[in-house]
């Protein structure tokens, strides 16, 4: 990659805006190999609806026909809140650390799912022993913290991976989802604010008001959305945003898991427009903020599964659809192939 786009490059948070600058566009003559050959394929126009669709998509953003999916990778990213201290959470939060250790031994659900479908997994935990600064009292980061996050997420994405699955875990993390989005897109903090591990009631209501206090806090001191990540994310959420830009510069396409993967995210878009063009949202979240936020990023989930798992979970469920669409698109027979007659042309 361009000495601009190299981890060892990436000192301050100013040299990340400038690498949104430079996220490079779909390869149109991928994208056109995939189109034509749809068209030929033994069925209707469309009949296969959105199964075309991520063909055509994978195409676009790993730059080749026809797409492949032999390498799927899905990563982790582990990481520790200050907020938690207030009580946002059903849990405590070493259950972090704990269910790392989970996942390298095989125990999680993800660790199932790769099992199933092929997949390679990752766990990148980010100083779990030292939690972000609680953002109702201070920002979450400081600068040098939040480019190391962003730096680790971008050196987590394998050259190799031609699909990236991206998920997180964290205790405490839908709260900084919740407060990022708040400062991100306004509103109120009970539209972006849901129960995570299971906060219902006054609990829920609590949550919500250190949602509102973090963003009036610090709404004065940001000047755009990486600053609200660094003020009021998370090293997780931080990371994914670094791993879903180094796959943009590999053209690795991605699938985000649920809502904290898509809130992280939701950074790049709000810094610059298409940075999301590579993604997919995997599924929607049964937190019910994430039909909120794939609204305002315009897009819609793959699957509908109830899940608010996190791990990635619905990023390797999501790789199944993929896999069917490749298959169908590369299977197929074509019209000509078949001797199957084609659609009437009442041009005359």
């Amino acid at each position: 990659m361009p000495k601009i786009q190299s981890v060892q490059s990436l000192q301050t948070l100013d040299d990340f805006r400038a690498l949104l600058k430079t996220l490079p566009g779909p390869d149109k003559v991928a994208l056109s190999g995939a189109v034509a050959h749809e068209s030929i394929l033994t069925k209707p126009p469309g009949a296969l609806g959105r199964l075309e669709d991520m063909t055509a998509w994978l195409c676009a953003w790993q730059g080749r026909y026809p797409p492949r999916l032999e390498k799927p990778t899905a990563v982790v990213f582990a990481g520790n809140h200050g907020v938690t201290a207030l009580g946002v959470s059903a849990y405590p939060a070493e259950v972090t650390a704990q269910m790392v250790d989970n996942f390298q031994t095989g125990g999680a659900a993800i660790n199932q799912l790769c099992k199933t479908f092929g997949a390679t997994l990752r766990v990148q935990a980010l100083d779990l022993d030292h939690p972000t600064a609680n953002f109702v009292q201070a920002p979450a980061m400081d600068d040098s913290e939040c480019v190391a996050a962003l730096a680790t997420g971008m050196a987590a994405v394998p050259s190799a991976s031609d699909v990236l699955c991206v998920g997180e875990i964290g205790i405490g993390n839908t709260t900084a989802a919740a407060t990022l989005c708040h400062g991100l897109f306004g509103c109120t903090a009970d539209t972006w604010t849901g129960p995570g591990t299971g906060m219902f009631g006054e609990r829920l209501a609590a949550k919500a008001q250190v949602v509102a206090r973090a963003v009036a806090l610090h709404r004065h001191s940001w000047r755009d959305a990486l600053d609200v990540l660094r003020y009021v994310g998370g090293r997780e959420l931080a990371a994914i945003a670094g791993a879903v830009v180094a796959a943009r510069l590999q053209r690795v396409p991605v699938l985000l898991d649920g809502y904290v993967c898509t809130a992280a995210a939701a950074v790049l878009e709000s810094c610059s427009a298409g940075a999301l063009d590579h993604c997919m949202i995997a599924h929607a979240s049964a937190e019910p903020a994430h039909r909120h936020l794939c609204s305002k990023l315009g897009k819609t989930p793959l699957l509908d599964l109830n899940l608010r798992l996190g791990e990635a979970s619905g990023t390797i469920l999501a790789l199944a659809l993929l896999q069917g669409a490749i298959a169908c698109h590369t299977g197929m027979a074509t019209f000509g192939e078949a001797h199957v007659s084609g659609p009437c042309n009442h041009n005359g």
